[in-house]
């Protein structure tokens, strides 16, 4: 920390900053904090064997994306000023994944130094040249689609603030690159410019840093000389819908104004806090969790109903053997204890798809508990995605002994196999369909695209780390004894009698997807946002909370319909009590095309493609941690009802 007096000092040649540069490892940037009336963030660079300070502060670019297609691009992808990439900072896993590429941005800012109207570079397109051609009508298309740019100073994202229904401020993340007003439309940062049919760049920013918080207003103004550029004109620069005639100049002049004003008000530790304020989500978040309440207290108060009421009843009269006659009026879940148990068919691919469920449930449990503890705040980026990553990969373990051990119940012998599919199979769904979307990207040029040294490193923990864990957590399961059931089973399958509607499978299965999914739709709104319209999302005390809610729900639900069904003398639950929580993934692909339709302005079919790719990703991954969770709330139900009734 460093006061005004040490500044003092250090001019008359007393403080001796070398020694603290090399505190800092000998980097030559370093983020200190200064007093200046209050707390302010100032970046100080320290050259070795010179005495004065640089008060540079880094701008820096990121990826350009918009709500109308789901590739993003590169900085330079649009011609726009060139940077010098060999000094770009070290993306993580999660920032390579996500298609983040944050470069040196062609501004240069100086701490409270005050600037107007710099001139960053100046383009100029002449007809008839195709290069130029080509690389105006990019620029064009990235203003139809609305692309927008995302820039950070000091880990910060800069923010474009404006009004909303006249009266409330919504700060975004990103701002246009520049507007195409159509017929009867006008420019969605300038009222005025409301030509048909024109492309208004945004070749202009005034830049507001406000201790601690960095804001932009983009605007157009085209510099008649670029040599003298004049910020106060009104003029825009157009860029006509048409190709350049030959030998026809355009010129485009980047720009840009910066100010500084001091913010009493905000603490360095809460300047995140006026992006996610102007957010007006907190009360439909509670709308959310109170709705979600609501559908757990009738479940729970179904599930306790029959525990205490029904079940009990059910073992008492089972356990009360007076006479034969008794005996042959015996009904309901007893009648199928000797068939309950039964293996399922298909078992391999039903234990595979536990253990994966297991890893997927484990990794999500996880992710979350580190991120309300707030290890993976947005000012973390990439953080989460390397998060999910990185322990999907290191728990290869219980995914193979919870495959294992399931398999070896249901009286399996061909281990190998059962470990290389737990081990092969989720996983290469995943890495397929990822690596077929990783190829529509390649070929787009699109800054998503996750290069090929990322893909044979994602490869080498694949094979190198989970590989070798699902194998020793397999080894482990099948060490053990199996699994011991409370009853035995029958040689001879038990015949099901006629099932009416609603205990018949089918609509069973449809109808437990219900529920669960009712628990957490509106928070998976939030979440596509942050996904598909880079919207922040902060809020993992909700989504913690949800995801509780979720696991109770997905088994309580499972565990009714389970009972209806023995109690219906149909003791096939197995499969049944998986597909029956896992069928809440069906709805979420339902919402997921909801959203598609009416949230999005996609129209391209590449984009279309990817949108539907990574969602299938993601609802088969929902599918295996909800059949998961209502497998083994089942197996835990079925277990204990039949431990504790007497059978002859």
């Amino acid at each position: 920390v460093i006061t005004l007096r040490d500044l003092e000092k250090e001019q008359n040649g007393n403080l001796n900053m070398p020694r603290l540069a090399n505190f800092y490892s000998d980097c030559t940037l370093i983020s200190l904090k200064m007093y200046v009336e209050k707390l302010t963030v100032i970046c100080f660079q320290w050259n070795v064997g010179e005495r004065h300070l640089l008060s540079e502060v880094m701008l820096y670019v990121n990826r350009l994306n918009t709500e109308e297609s789901v590739i993003p691009y590169e900085y330079h992808h649009f011609d726009f000023c060139p940077t010098d990439e060999t000094k770009s900072p070290v993306e993580n896993l999660g920032q390579v994944v996500f298609g983040e590429r944050i470069r040196p941005s062609p501004y240069k800012i100086e701490f409270l130094k005050p600037q107007s109207c710099v001139v960053a570079c100046t383009k100029t397109y002449v007809g008839g040249d195709k290069s130029g051609d080509a690389q105006l009508q990019l620029l064009k298309k990235g203003i139809s689609l609305n692309y927008q740019h995302h820039w950070i100073v000091d880990n910060m994202p800069v923010t474009w603030c404006y009004l909303q229904n006249h009266d409330q401020q919504y700060c975004s993340t990103g701002f246009p690159m520049g507007c195409y007003v159509r017929a009867h439309e006008i420019c969605i940062f300038n009222e005025k410019f409301d030509k048909p049919h024109t492309y208004y760049l945004s070749n202009h920013v005034d830049l507001k840093v406000t201790y601690h918080t960095v804001k932009v207003v983009p605007r157009s103004i085209h510099h008649k000389d670029p040599n003298k550029p004049d910020c106060s004109g009104k003029d825009p620069v157009e860029i006509p819908s048409g190709n350049l005639k030959a030998g026809e100049k355009l010129n485009i002049t980047y720009t840009y104004s910066i100010t500084f004003e001091p913010n009493n008000t905000i603490k360095w530790s809460s300047r995140w806090d006026y992006i996610l304020e102007s957010m007006p989500h907190t009360n439909i978040q509670w709308f959310s969790i109170l709705n979600s309440l609501v559908i757990v207290l009738f479940l729970s108060g179904m599930v306790a109903m029959i525990m205490l009421r029904t079940l009990h009843k059910d073992i008492a009269r089972y356990n009360q053997i007076d006479s034969g006659e008794d005996a042959q009026e015996e009904f309901g879940w007893k009648l199928v204890h000797g068939d309950v148990f039964r293996p399922p068919r298909k078992g391999m691919l039903l234990s595979v798809l536990l253990g994966s469920g297991t890893q997927v449930f484990c990794m999500t449990l996880i992710t979350l508990a580190f991120a309300c503890l707030g290890f993976l705040s947005p000012a973390n980026r990439g953080a989460l995605m390397t998060c999910f990553m990185v322990l999907f990969v290191c728990l290869g373990t219980p995914a193979g002994y919870v495959s294992a051990r399931i398999y070896k119940s249901f009286g399996g012998e061909k281990w190998k196999s059962n470990v290389l599919l737990t081990s092969m199979l989720c996983p290469g769904v995943v890495f397929c369909l990822f690596f077929v979307m990783n190829l529509i990207l390649w070929s787009k040029g699109s800054s998503a695209s996750v290069p090929f040294s990322t893909l044979i490193a994602l490869l080498a923990l694949w094979f190198g780390v989970s590989v070798p864990l699902t194998f020793i957590g397999a080894y482990f399961g099948f060490r053990k004894r199996p699994i011991e059931h409370p009853v035995r089973t029958n040689q001879i399958p038990r015949q099901i009698p006629d099932q009416s509607v609603y205990t018949q499978p089918v609509p069973g299965i449809i109808m437990g997807g219900v529920l669960p999914f009712g628990c957490i739709f509106i928070q998976l709104f939030f979440i596509l946002n942050s996904i598909w319209s880079s919207e922040m999302y902060y809020m993992f005390g909700f989504l913690f909370l949800v995801f509780v809610i979720l696991v109770i729900t997905c088994s309580e639900t499972t565990v009714l319909l389970c009972y209806f069904h023995l109690c219906a003398e149909d003791y096939h639950w197995w499969w049944r009590s998986f597909l029956t929580s896992g069928f809440t993934a069906f709805y979420l692909f339902i919402y997921c095309i909801h959203y598609f339709m009416t949230k999005l302005n996609i129209e391209d079919t590449a984009s279309t493609f990817l949108y539907f790719g990574y969602t299938l990703i993601m609802v088969f991954l929902f599918f295996l941690l909800t059949g998961a969770i209502g497998f083994f709330a089942c197996f835990w139900f079925v277990r204990k009802i039949y431990s504790v009734v007497k059978v002859d």
